[in-house]
């Protein structure tokens, strides 16, 4: 009997194509496996959002929104272009006052009604800090007077507090080696991603309970998004940090917590759902969900 030749210059087939939904599940695992939070009681809700909409000249822009969002971990808020994430995010410290958005529902920070008739807008943003799309560092003040315009803005004076504060700060922005020699120099010669870190620094100068970043990495490179995503991860082990991204394996690698947000028929954006981001991406409840992450939709 003749044993075949094995044929050498044959091509091996393809591997099989890894489905998106795989990848996100991919990356949402290794997050979780190296998470700080395996098993034990979770954490308490830093905000809770209650049956909120917000309306903008008599249109719905988002509605019934009920959302807890934990302590001192990352919550993505994630979907498609105009479902409401932005829109959610701002609830959380007023600023739709300043755009004509009504909101409806209720927002709390830990017993804090942000929407009740004596909470002062001021005393919320005192507790939240905002990182916005683009680096907006204020162009005419040095690296260190963004750092602690924050703290003028509140009344402090001591050049001892704000030396201190713009440190700590700056360090916790892991930007500190990079600047101390420069700290009177224009932020703007900065580049872009150093700039996003310097307005984390003058979020954190003032020390808030909460973070909220909107789409922080959008306008930046790579390396500077990977500076970025690592700082996030070091920052949740002392702010509670809310992030809309459109890049879901970006929430895939940093979050502990996903709400997915999708247009209903009327247009509107609705919270479809929200868990851990190992299920969400792993084993979605919603057809919907699962019509996102795989790709098919959005």
């Amino acid at each position: 009997m003749t044993t075949p030749t094995p044929d050498h210059g044959a091509v091996p087939p393809a591997p099989a194509p890894v489905s998106m939904a795989a990848q996100l599940a991919g990356e949402a695992q290794v997050r979780h496996a190296a998470g700080r939070e395996n098993g034990g009681t979770p954490p308490a809700a830093a905000v809770s959002i209650a049956d909120v909409q917000v309306t903008f000249r008599g249109q719905p822009a988002v509605r019934n929104v009920t959302l807890d969002i934990p302590a001192r971990r990352v919550t993505a808020l994630v979907g498609p272009s105009g479902c409401g994430k932005t829109t959610v995010l701002r609830t959380i410290n007023r600023l739709h006052d300043d755009t004509g958005g009504e909101v409806t529902g209720t927002v709390r920070l830990g017993d804090l009604d942000v929407y009740a008739p004596a909470t002062r807008p001021e005393l919320v943003r005192s507790r939240v800090g905002m990182v916005f799309q683009r680096p907006n560092p204020f162009p005419t003040m040095s690296i260190f007077e963004n750092v602690v315009s924050g703290l003028k803005f509140n009344g402090v004076r001591s050049k001892a507090i704000l030396n201190e504060a713009a440190e700590a700060a700056l360090h916790g922005a892991a930007l500190w080696d990079l600047v101390k020699d420069r700290l009177h120099e224009p932020a703007v010669k900065l580049s872009g991603g150093q700039q996003q870190r310097l307005c984390i620094a003058r979020a954190l100068a003032v020390e808030p309970e909460i973070l909220l970043m909107d789409e922080p990495c959008s306008a930046l490179d790579p390396i500077a998004t990977a500076k970025i995503e690592a700082l996030i991860d070091e920052l949740a082990a002392d702010v509670t940090i809310v992030l809309v991204t459109h890049n879901m394996f970006q929430a895939a690698r940093v979050s502990d917590l996903t709400a997915v947000f999708l247009l209903d028929p009327d247009r509107v954006g609705e919270l479809v759902e929200v868990g851990a981001t190992v299920d969400v991406f792993g084993s979605p409840r919603d057809e919907r969900t699962r019509d996102y992450v795989s790709g098919h939709v959005g």
